[in-house]
């Protein structure tokens, strides 16, 4: 397509001197680490690609009648409110279900005490906006979610990973991480975690970890961050007090949840619970990032939770991922090298597999593509100090079984290739 001048139109996306910008984009804008998710998203639209790392829910799962029903009630009853805009918080109506959907898990949150999100990542974005200044500390696991990585950069944090074992996030060292701080007069503004089925990693934190994160962090005075997507994907084990639920009331906890993975990630709809005090000024926020969260969205969920258990569709949900989880395991003991490791999650969406040291899973990553046409999130994408080198996160819920253990596979043959490369390098197994 060209213009009147006879000029081609996509020229004009491309500036003839790109340097031009440069010294124009915000301190901020340099830093922003990209996501590692997002950049292979497009993967998974590539019909030769097997994607095991995007963390897509079964939106096929969902009942097409239930869907009609819901849109009907929608369409038929609040037509001009749902696509009118709304107040920032989010609708009362949402607000007093999300009040009872978190009471039936043992947490007291009240509507007033609610901020309806476009998603978890906004409900991320905007604890960080809220608090982080350049330079600002952040205790995050390490591995963390790749997600807060772009959010993490863009407020220019500074991060201190705290190790992962097969418990959560080490408490004893946390404390002597802040005892080290302490020593040079620093102290963190924010701990970030995700006690349940975490991602990337695949574990889930202890109820004594848990008590004892809260009664360190109420200690010392250090805010703590609760991401909580992915607490009702549970597939054994008994369910844990959450950490809002142990601060009971005393202000410590901001508690961030979503509809993503046990409705819809295509809904975009989240909360934050927190005291008052942050709630306004995440609102605020908010109100300069997007006036209001999709009331359309808002209202899908309202109406669905009139009407349905949602919990039944997350039963159904949790029964088709464990069957997804149980064949990756099972293609990992087959196909992976004796030297590898991976974490067994009791739920959740996602593996940690560890490799060799000299196996670098960024060129790893490169080589499946290319030549085994399978994909993964390289573990250096959920660190923002550059471990990770020889990690990656695999996901099960996207794709049957039979797709799984196939992409496996073909994982298996790209570290398989590379082994025998060491070998002929002289570096052995």
């Amino acid at each position: 397509m060209t213009d009147s001048k006879g000029a081609s139109t996509a020229d004009r996306t491309v500036p003839r001197d790109p340097s031009r910008f440069e010294a124009r984009f915000a301190a901020r804008a340099t830093g922003i680490k990209s996501s590692a998710m997002r950049d292979l998203m497009s993967l998974s639209e590539r019909p030769d690609i097997i994607s095991l790392a995007g963390g897509f829910p079964d939106t096929d799962s969902f009942p097409a009648s239930v869907y009609d029903d819901v849109w009907t009630a929608v369409s038929s009853g609040h037509r001009a409110s749902s696509l009118q805009y709304g107040p920032t918080e989010g609708l009362l109506e949402l607000r007093e279900a999300i009040s009872h959907l978190m009471a039936e898990d043992g947490m007291v949150a009240q509507p007033d005490g609610l901020l309806v999100t476009a998603g978890g990542q906004q409900a991320i974005a905007l604890a960080m906006r809220t608090f982080i200044d350049p330079g600002d500390i952040v205790i995050a696991e390490g591995p963390t979610y790749p997600g807060a990585v772009p959010t993490l950069t863009t407020y220019q944090a500074r991060v201190i990973h705290i190790p992962l074992d097969a418990h959560g996030m080490s408490i004893d060292l946390l404390e002597e991480q802040l005892d080290r701080l302490a020593v040079q007069g620093e102290k963190p503004k924010l701990i970030y975690t995700i006690p349940n089925f975490h991602n990337p990693g695949g574990v889930t934190m202890s109820r004594q970890r848990r008590e004892r994160l809260v009664a360190l962090a109420a200690e010392r005075d250090v805010l703590i961050v609760e991401d909580n997507p992915y607490g009702p994907v549970r597939y054994e084990g008994e369910a844990l007090p959450s950490l809002w639920e142990l601060d009971g009331g005393a202000g410590g906890v901001i508690y961030l949840s979503t509809f993503s993975k046990i409705l819809a990630p295509g809904m975009r709809i989240g909360w934050v619970a927190a005291p008052a005090p942050v709630l306004r000024k995440m609102n605020l926020g908010k109100q300069a990032i997007d006036l209001c969260s999709g009331t359309l969205s808002q209202r899908f969920i309202v109406e669905y939770l009139r009407r349905y258990d949602w919990r039944e569709h997350v039963a159904r949900l949790n029964g088709i991922y464990r069957h997804r989880r149980d064949a990756l395991l099972a293609a990992l003991d087959q196909h992976f090298p004796q030297e590898a490791t991976w974490t067994r999650p009791e739920g959740g969406l996602f593996v940690w597999a560890t490799l060799p040291e000299y196996i670098h899973t960024g060129e790893l990553l490169a080589r499946a593509i290319e030549r085994h046409q399978v994909a993964f999130v390289p573990g250096e994408a959920a660190y923002l100090d550059g471990q990770g080198g020889n990690s990656m996160r695999l996901n099960f819920s996207g794709a049957r079984e039979e797709i799984i253990a196939e992409g496996v596979a073909r994982i298996g043959a790209a570290i398989e290739s590379m082994i025998d490369l060491q070998r002929a390098l002289g570096g052995g197994r």
